[in-house]
């Protein structure tokens, strides 16, 4: 396993049992993330994406919020600058939420509290999204004369264009079951159970093949918004043929056939 005890200002890294749960760590800043926060996900999330004794990232907050966003503060500053220095920070900002999108393992959000803006994106970039009803959903940007340029293909994605024309337009605020609604969110649950449900989504995660789940993430990618033509159909047919020959789906045959667990799964269980 690699070494993941590099000191972080404002992430909380804690590695066990084959997850890692990265908190966002600005509590009196409800998460919200400027330079440094973007940089240090970017850098964790890519460590975590190549360390083969990781098998799930559990994105969470810290505080009253999951994340609110981009810091104002940091925005301010961004102001004054050169149009080169907004491309360049803007960059880092896509480049972080691209890293999580395109992890090649599992990635569950755990929400609590607000998810504004950038939090939004966080939320969609990642495969599974658990929430509490107290949680509170903006795409606050055009109340401030923005956009949310760096989020939307995640968010579009996760949320549809019509939802998208009412809310990066209106900047309203929506609640834990319009974002289930939406498909934001995929499950909300009382604060208390949040924990106990995400801990049941990660044991489902653990017991499944971590080279087929990363293939499955490709499989998406690779059909999602495409006509189902022959160009797909054979690229499926490829897909599966290669992948049952592969000694993780032999092992997952065998063990399944044999009733016991594949090799792969936890143990003591």
């Amino acid at each position: 396993m690699a070494d993941h005890s590099a000191a972080h200002s404002t992430l909380e890294v804690t590695i066990g049992a084959g997850v890692a749960r990265v908190a966002l760590n600005r509590p009196d800043l409800h998460n919200a993330f400027d330079e440094t926060l973007i940089a240090e996900l970017t850098h964790a999330v890519r460590t975590i994406d190549a360390d083969p004794g990781i098998r799930v990232l559990v994105l969470e907050g810290r505080g009253k919020s999951f994340c609110a966003g981009a810091d104002l503060n940091w925005m301010k500053k961004m102001a004054a600058y050169s149009h080169a220095e907004n491309f360049a920070d803007a960059t880092a900002l896509t480049t972080m939420l691209s890293a999580l999108n395109n992890m090649s393992k599992p990635t569950l959000a755990r929400v609590h509290g607000a998810a504004y803006g950038g939090g939004v994106g966080l939320v969609a970039c990642c495969d599974i999204a658990i929430g509490t009803p107290q949680a509170t959903f903006a795409l606050s940007e055009t109340r401030l004369g923005l956009i949310p340029a760096a989020i939307s293909p995640y968010v579009v994605e996760a949320i549809g264009a019509r939802a998208a024309r009412r809310y990066f337009l209106s900047a309203e605020r929506f609640d834990a079951e319009v974002a289930t609604s939406l498909g934001l969110l995929h499950e909300v649950v009382p604060e208390p159970d949040l924990d106990a449900t995400i801990e049941r989504v990660v044991a489902a995660l653990l017991d499944a093949g971590p080279q087929a789940q990363s293939e499955a993430k490709l499989l998406i990618r690779a059909v999602a918004h495409r006509p189902i033509d022959q160009g797909v159909i054979g690229d499926t047919a490829k897909r599966i043929a290669r992948v049952r020959a592969t000694s993780e789906g032999r092992e997952g045959v065998a063990a399944f056939l044999a009733k016991r667990k594949p090799a792969w799964a936890p143990r003591g269980k």
